[in-house]
């Protein structure tokens, strides 16, 4: 297991351990107090639970050797599991939340025992806080010093942006549960927490779309972080059989990369010359880049800067 897949296990485990004992905890405390918003959050912490799952089962069909059917592998379900999240966030968790406030509003109900929700949230957020801390744990060890916006939005790790967005929805939605709880206790009116349900089930939606946004750039297809790219480059620009780089495409395969480089060599003495020249370019990349799995490379002359270049081979 590498270091990257490593620690998505790490968080989606601290997520999941986190959801479970928040979703009992608010189921428990939406039955004693009759809270629309705090069943919006049972719903919401058992969606997430449901994600975290989905996560695992990506990650691990992931892992499955390639085949005739699949020559480059399964790297890339892991997007497919992702969107799944999203969805089921979006739906289950937000949709629903918004559909259950429009409820209350409409047959508002007065809210019993509300010291039992004001404890739960209290737990919930301390436990949903330790899963968010455990993700940004192992985002700071691969983010490079990124901010945690720019990281979400170049990052190719799909399950560990998935994780993350959950948990900050997460907090987000406790933070507006607990104001809409407090809210309808002193006013009397149960017409907060019917609100507070609505924002709730909004924040969910608004998280998901974004989560749902780069899932998608990632089904399509994206490239290395920008960083990487750079740094491929100027390592195969570097090397003292290469010129220069003339085009450098990279595929973010799940864990995995394709690389594939067009360039021009410096001149060799023969056809196994140059042979020997690209596979010795190929393995000093995948031996700096490990995850680099598909190393495809083409020599070829530059017309735009080079007419007379013609290869002896």
């Amino acid at each position: 297991m590498s270091a990257n897949s490593e620690g998505s296990t790490k968080a989606i485990f601290y997520a999941l351990g986190a959801n479970g004992g928040i979703a009992l905890a608010k189921f428990g405390a939406a039955f004693f107090t009759a809270s629309g918003a705090m069943l919006a959050e049972a719903i919401h912490s058992t969606a997430d639970c449901i994600n975290q799952v989905f996560l695992l089962v990506g990650l691990k069909e992931a892992k499955r050797a390639p085949d005739a059917s699949h020559p480059m592998g399964y790297g890339r379900v892991v997007y497919f599991w992702a969107m799944m999240v999203a969805l089921l966030l979006f739906f289950l968790g937000g949709a629903f939340s918004v559909m259950e406030g429009v409820e209350r509003l409409k047959h508002p109900e007065p809210l019993k025992n509300p010291i039992v929700a004001v404890v739960v949230l209290g737990i919930s957020v301390a436990l949903e806080a330790f899963s968010l801390y455990g993700a940004m744990l192992e985002i700071r060890k691969i983010a490079g010093g990124k901010s945690f916006f720019r990281w979400f939005r170049e990052t190719r790790q799909s399950e560990l942006m998935v994780v993350a967005g959950e948990d900050i929805a997460a907090l987000a939605g406790l933070a507006v549960a607990f104001v809409a709880v407090v809210l309808s206790v002193l006013t009397g009116n149960p017409i907060w927490d019917a609100i507070g349900s609505i924002i709730v089930g909004g924040l969910l939606m608004a998280v998901a779309f974004f989560v749902i946004r780069e899932v998608k750039a990632m089904i399509t297809g994206e490239s290395a972080a920008p960083e990487v790219n750079e740094a491929i480059r100027k390592h195969i620009e570097s090397h003292p059989h290469v010129d220069h780089v003339i085009n450098l495409i990279t595929l973010q395969w799940g864990e995995q990369l394709m690389i594939a480089v067009q360039a021009k060599m410096q001149r060799q003495g023969s056809d196994q010359a140059l042979i020997a020249a690209i596979n010795e370019v190929e393995e000093s990349i995948q031996a700096q880049w490990p995850q680099a799995k598909w190393c495809f490379f083409e020599p070829d002359v530059d017309t735009t800067t080079d007419q007379s270049y013609n290869s002896t081979v």
